[in-house]
């Protein structure tokens, strides 16, 4: 264990972009159109089933030995890390690993070669204070019962794979430097990446 109480590896091995091949398949609806239409859906779930539980993969790659973190493109504004909400009495990785293969694996009748992600350590934890799209790294104090609380995990990509994408989203390799300092455009969840990659050393193959 170490000072942030999760183990660490210490080390991130990055591949270059050139090691792996791109695809789709069948579009994934996603549930929600707009931020404030999750935001609704957010509350009925929460009245019938309490808070909500979410988890998101910052998954490395390089590209002229810069590393970039692969996004998720929704819309044109919109992005997210592959991974979303857990089952009621799922585990994390668990939970994170199902996410990943429904979001960035091949389909099982595809013939593709399928393949195990590794989720490494957890380097943050998110909560959602009411039924507002601002999130934060804390749980205020007078907050007792949070809508939504979502944790971040580095995931250990293979050093070649096959990801095949659903057809309505974008798969994007967005250079670490882009994403600092930037929550205006990418939130301020994915704008802390390179914060909380600051603790380890990254290998760019």
């Amino acid at each position: 264990m170490d000072a942030l109480g999760v183990g660490s590896r210490g080390v991130v091995d990055v591949y270059s972009l050139s090691n792996y091949t791109f695809g789709t398949k069948r579009a994934r609806g996603e549930k929600d159109a707009t931020a404030a239409e999750r935001l609704l859906r957010m509350r009925a779930q929460y009245e019938k089933e309490g808070k909500r539980r979410s988890v998101g993969a910052i998954c490395m790659v390089s590209q002229h030995r810069t590393p970039h973190v692969l996004l998720l493109q929704i819309t044109p504004t919109s992005f997210k890390l592959p991974g979303g909400r857990l089952r009621a009495g799922e585990g994390d990785v668990e939970g994170l690993a199902r996410k990943m293969r429904n979001k960035l694996q091949p389909e099982r009748d595809d013939g593709l070669e399928q393949y195990e992600f590794d989720i490494g350590d957890q380097v943050a934890t998110w909560y959602r204070t009411s039924y507002e799209p601002q999130m934060y790294p804390y749980l205020p104090a007078h907050i007792t019962k949070p809508k939504e609380e979502y944790r971040m995990f580095v995931a250990h990509l293979p050093e070649k794979c096959y990801f095949a994408v659903p057809k309505n989203l974008k798969l994007l390799a967005v250079p670490l430097f882009e994403l600092y300092g930037n929550p205006g455009k990418y939130g301020a969840e994915i704008a802390s990446i390179p914060h909380l990659l600051s603790r380890y050393r990254l290998n760019l193959e």
